[in-house]
């Protein structure tokens, strides 16, 4: 990528990097009344895109990872052997988490998952307001469908909010190019101007990559505002940022605001390896390494959160093993351990004391684990929940 389009693409990521760090004191000064309720119980899971073993938990790559391996894993229950015995592309697999039932879906998210999600179990049975569920997902994969099924007692009416932060700004990237706005002399300003435009025509705000739970698909008038802002802010400022990095900053401005019982988030900076560079792809992953101790770091100190949460943390699949044929660890396409044999780790409340389990468990096996720590009972779900938490 040239200079001049990864400046845009800086001036775009510094956007929503602003706009969640700036808005913050405004969130605090203008809670809403109706909120959820923030000293309940709370569940983060982050799903990490393609990561095999070899590069994470195994001796050669424990240096890719030292804040699982020194930070998290004394504190937590460890799962060295996860098993994704389903198709391992991304929609399915975040699905077939979500739902606690192997999915088999378009693998471009054109259909919503075929069992009701976590979401939806939580909303329903629970009673849960919209603003109490999200996912927040780096991952182009992924479509606004993700957050709900397609079972008719179930569906979007107690689906989770959804957002794509990076598709977001993407999007005016190529839609100032695509109005007369040449990449090499794309400005700040320039940026400034078309991100509000887009922000501003919320009639159609799924195609901008973001969907918000409910009949109308439009931005909530306090969010625009205060995004507003941000766009301001935006273009006095130089600093760099990578999409995981959008993932967690949108992310934390949810738990800041909302406090959620349920946060999904997507991470997808490894899947560089698509494209063939080993080193960006390592590099993907101490990215995710350093932006799950932030998370744990924000999870300890939030007043909403520490004490009363579970954070869960695993890859979505490996890669294939090296020498393939199927490229190794460009691709996740092989009927091999290396792509279908990851960990989980899990840290905080569901942790009685911290173990590692050997024993083998499944994706599938999320879905009623986390049901049962919200005292959801009695789903018909294939998994079962995981040992001991």
């Amino acid at each position: 990528m040239d200079a001049s389009r990864r400046d845009v693409l800086k001036a775009g990521a510094v956007l929503l990097v602003d706009q969640w760090a700036t808005s913050r004191r405004l969130v605090f000064a203008d809670e809403h009344a109706e909120g959820p309720a923030k000293d309940e119980r709370k569940i983060i899971v982050v799903a990490c895109g393609g990561i095999r073993r070899a590069e994470t938990f195994q001796n050669a790559g424990l240096g890719n990872i030292p804040h699982l391996v020194h930070d998290l894993l004394p504190g937590s229950v460890f799962y060295p052997y996860i098993r994704n015995a389903g198709a391992t592309s991304h929609y399915n697999a975040i699905s077939s988490i979500i739902t606690g039932n192997w999915q088999r879906l378009d693998d471009w998210g054109l259909t919503a998952p075929a069992s009701p999600t976590m979401f939806e179990y939580l909303r329903k049975r629970m009673g849960l307001a919209q603003n109490n569920a999200w996912l927040v997902s780096s991952n182009k994969a992924l479509t606004s469908r993700i957050g709900a099924s397609s079972t008719r007692e179930f569906g979007p009416r107690y689906g989770a909010n959804v957002i794509f932060p990076k598709q977001l700004l993407i999007n005016a990237v190529i839609r100032a190019a695509s109005q007369g706005h040449p990449e090499h002399s794309a400005d700040r300003v320039a940026m400034q101007h078309e991100l509000e435009s887009i922000l501003s025509h919320a009639d159609d705000y799924d195609g901008l990559g973001w969907s918000v739970s409910g009949d109308e698909p439009l931005l909530d008038f306090s969010m625009q505002q205060s995004m507003g802002q941000a766009i301001d802010d935006l273009v006095r400022t130089n600093a760099p940022v990578t999409g995981d990095e959008f993932t967690l900053l949108v992310s934390e401005e949810i738990m800041q605001r909302f406090a959620p019982s349920l946060l999904v988030m997507t991470f997808s900076d490894v899947e560089v390896a698509h494209f063939g560079s080993y080193s960006m792809h390592l590099a993907g992953i101490r990215t995710m390494d350093r932006l799950v101790y932030e998370l744990w770091q924000l999870v300890q100190s939030h007043p909403s959160y520490t004490g009363r949460t579970t954070l869960f943390v695993l890859p979505e699949f490996g890669r294939d093993f090296d020498g393939s044929t199927t490229n190794g660890f460009f691709n996740h396409r092989a009927l091999d351990d290396s792509t279908s044999l990851t960990w989980l780790m899990c840290l905080g409340e569901a942790v009685r004391s911290p173990d590692v389990v050997e024993r083998p468990v499944e994706h599938i096996d999320i879905c009623p684990t986390i049901a049962s720590l919200f005292g959801i009972r009695n789903l018909d779900l294939p998994g079962k929940p995981l040992p001991g938490l």
